[in-house]
């Protein structure tokens, strides 16, 4: 697992996905297959709580990235709530923050799709 864990918390319409740990090149092929399974039982809209993640590299983001891409294929909607500050400034450096929808909690990125 490479020091990654997921907790799946369902919202009203949302499933909450409660990342913390390392997202980096150890843990982006577990990642990568977990999302596969969430996105196969019919996550529709996806929040991932980024709060515990201490450390994100560029296999972190392309996961992030991928996420995003396998949420889009199937019509699903993934948005990021709760980035740290530190994994912030890495989106916004890369521009990755123009692809990913943050909100600062996971009540605004909820509100938008339950209400």
């Amino acid at each position: 697992m490479g020091g990654l864990a997921v907790e799946m918390i369902p919202s009203g319409r949302c499933l909450v996905a409660r990342i913390s740990g390392e997202l980096d090149h150890e843990s982006s092929p577990w990642f990568r297959a977990g999302f596969k399974e969430l996105i196969a039982r019919g996550g529709r809209f996806v929040v991932l709580d980024l709060a515990g993640v201490s450390f994100c590299d560029s296999a972190g983001l392309d996961v992030l990235l991928g996420a995003r891409r396998q949420a889009d294929a199937i019509g699903a909607v993934l948005v990021l709530a709760r980035v740290p500050e530190p994994l912030r400034r890495l989106l916004a450096l890369t521009g990755t923050d123009q692809v990913l929808t943050v909100f600062a909690t996971v009540t605004d990125a909820e509100a938008v799709f339950n209400g």
